[in-house]
């Protein structure tokens, strides 16, 4: 529940004024919150002049005073820090600082969902990370013999996929045998990898997204593996080991971990594409 201390409040209105679902109003000179259609964004509590408004839903430890200091981000290294960012998959046999861990998680724990769902999860996967890649291969294998048995003209352009799923489940087998982890093109040696599932796919997008920043900014190198989220749609053994809450899927597998690469400049895009009206 959403709370007003009236011994703070002034009424100047601005609550109201800025709330979405119009859940606040001012009574005798007072905010008031009929908690009826309010969604907990906690407008109400980051606009209040007076820090009036608290709610025992969240740990309001979590809140935090503005100043420029801390919070102001220069745009021009904002930008160059995105476009120097680049996929990695070259890791240093090195182990990814459980703090470290946590922060990424926190960027993506306060990224926008739409109508303040919050509905973002993750699965971090450490010990397990070997089993997982075995079913990971397992499905992908399946995949791509099946893909062989029925190609087309129009799924030609895949058939290089299928071949290297199948020569990667074999690598893995292989690689079983003698402990080797030269060949590893799913997870590539990385110590760890973060599962991202949502109900709704763009909260899970977003929150990657901000993540991803908050790895680049912690020195860690990240690859987002579309493999993986293909392989683990429909597959029960996978979304059971992540155990994936209920009526969620599966929206970002980041593998993540110390580059054991040195990029020195930016590289090229296409002009954007904008439409001016």
């Amino acid at each position: 529940m959403m709370n007003v201390n009236v011994e703070k409040c002034v009424g100047c209105g601005q609550c109201a004024k800025d709330c979405f679902p119009r859940d606040i109003e001012i009574v005798n000179g007072k905010a008031k919150i009929n908690n009826v259609s309010c969604i907990k964004c906690g407008h109400c509590i980051a606009i209040c002049p007076k820090d009036a408004v608290w709610t025992d839903e969240y740990n309001m430890e979590d809140v935090k005073e503005y100043n420029e200091e801390e919070f102001l981000v220069d745009s021009d290294k904002l930008l160059n820090f995105i476009k120097f960012r680049r996929t990695v998959r070259q890791f240093k046999d090195k182990e990814v600082e459980q703090e470290k861990v946590l922060k990424i998680i926190e960027a993506g724990r306060y990224t926008q969902t739409g109508s303040n769902m919050q509905d973002v999860s993750f699965t971090v996967v450490r010990e397990g990370l070997q089993e997982l890649r075995g079913l990971t291969l397992e499905s992908l294998k399946k995949k791509g013999e099946e893909l062989l048995g029925k190609l087309t003209p129009q799924t030609m352009r895949f058939k290089r996929y299928a071949e290297m799923w199948i020569k990667m489940y074999e690598d893995f087998k292989s690689n079983n045998e003698d402990n080797s982890k030269e060949k590893d093109k799913l997870f590539f040696n990385a110590p760890v990898v973060i599962v991202v599932t949502a109900k709704m796919e763009v909260n899970g997008a977003l929150a990657s997204s901000n993540m991803e920043l908050m790895t680049n900014a912690l020195g860690l190198g990240t690859l987002f593996s579309g493999f993986f989220v293909m392989a683990a749609q429909d597959n029960k053994k996978i979304m059971d080991f992540l155990e994936v809450g209920e009526g969620k899927k599966i929206i970002t597998c980041m593998i993540l971990g110390y580059p054991d690469v040195k990029y020195f400049r930016t590289v090229p895009r296409k002009k954007a594409d904008i439409t001016w009206k």
